[in-house]
């Protein structure tokens, strides 16, 4: 193990503290930045909003992007667009940050957690499948039915983790056999692709964060695509406090949400997408170094699985055991390099450990192993 922290301090070229991931300030950032300010437009209302949702939406291929305060927020607003409520209940991974499940009970609903895929992290469509026809009936109105609580599986997160794709398409596929739509949390996977195309493009609804860790940061961000006319309208008003546009009243016609994205976040986010073709390239260059170092000793680097192209946001190691994960994180830790195991599940948090749940056979054998190790592009 100590080689293993020598060599990532000698790829990092330091001797001191090696962070997990930092974000990369390479471009126009301090530009766009000044010329906000000068304008005076630094809260909600400015061009560079609506330039990076612009950019944004032409980046990922969708049709509309409508910028928010954070990813969380933009999960629970996508909640919201898909009516989401008390009488509903969400299938989701229980391998995943826990602002995912949150956002589900913003909307007073339900999660019900689904093992994830050996090969990918994210959601197992396998399992999916085997849930639903198991514990699932249509009823009348071709709603999908828990059979233990009789309420409505309304929507289904699967989630791409540290940038590697699920098998998405296969997932939209059975949701839609048994009428749930779909949000993709792409948190995590700007920049990351399956089967060309990208991420948090194939749901009804997709989500993606720019906190200060992710691929590209606005310091706090999240972003909400679609390719829906009518719910990329709704998104919008919902965000803006559900605000009537006037020239001088103050008319809001439903509960909404001061989710806005300010001008000021967003400056620094346009000038973040302008160098994200090469920061990803700078992070495949990592990742080959890793591969490389990692090919004969006693544990496992994760690569991108089949079909995909990997954003690789968080390089991940996966170690023999939790003795040795225990271990691993101390030796790093303790000697400079920052490292950190994978979630606790969310079904053994506190406020989760009652939901209904499937054998989570695969995630709790990640989480026994699963580590990050330094991630940060070399510019």
């Amino acid at each position: 193990m100590n080689k293993i922290v020598t060599f990532i301090k000698n790829t990092f070229d330091n001797n001191d503290f090696i962070p997990l991931h930092e974000p990369n300030f390479m471009g126009n950032e301090k530009k766009y930045l000044n010329d906000c300010i000068d304008s005076t437009y630094v809260s909600s209302v400015g061009k560079y909003v609506d330039e990076f949702e612009v950019k944004l939406a032409s980046y990922t291929g969708a049709k509309y992007a409508i910028a928010t305060s954070n990813g969380t927020s933009a999960l629970h607003v996508a909640l919201k667009l898909l009516d989401v409520n008390e009488k509903c209940e969400v299938l989701t991974q229980a391998l995943s940050f826990v602002a995912t499940v949150n956002a589900i009970t913003y909307c007073n609903a339900r999660p019900i957690f689904i093992d994830v895929s050996k090969r990918t992290m994210g959601l197992s469509p396998k399992k999916l499948l085997k849930f639903l026809e198991k514990h699932t009936f249509m009823n009348e109105n071709a709603q999908c039915i828990n059979k233990l609580t009789k309420k409505v599986i309304k929507a289904c997160i699967p989630m791409h983790t540290f940038g590697h794709p699920c098998e998405i398409d296969k997932i939209v596929d059975i949701c839609d056999k048994f009428n749930i739509d779909v949000i993709e949390d792409a948190a995590e996977s700007l920049g990351s692709f399956y089967k060309n195309k990208h991420t948090g493009t194939f749901g009804k609804v997709g989500v993606f964060s720019f906190n200060g860790n992710k691929i590209i940061t606005t310091g706090g961000g999240g972003m909400i695509v679609t390719d829906d006319e009518g719910i990329a309208k709704r998104a919008k008003h919902l965000t803006t406090t559900a605000k009537i546009p006037h020239k001088w009243e103050y008319i809001h016609d439903e509960l909404g949400f001061n989710y806005r994205m300010p001008n000021i976040n967003a400056a620094l986010g346009v000038a973040q997408l302008e160098t994200l073709k090469r920061y990803l390239y700078k992070k495949r260059e990592l990742t080959f170094k890793y591969s490389q170092f990692f090919k004969d000793k006693n544990l496992i680097f994760v690569q991108e699985p089949k079909d995909s192209k990997s954003n690789y946001w968080l390089q991940t190691i996966i170690l023999k055991d939790k003795k040795q994960r225990d271990k691993f994180l101390e030796i790093t830790n303790t000697n400079g390099v920052m490292t950190r195991p994978i979630w606790k599940l969310l079904n053994s948090l506190e406020m989760y450990e009652n939901c209904q749940c499937d054998s989570l056979k695969n995630s709790k054998w990640f989480e026994k192993r699963v580590v990050n190790i330094p991630s940060s592009a070399i510019c």
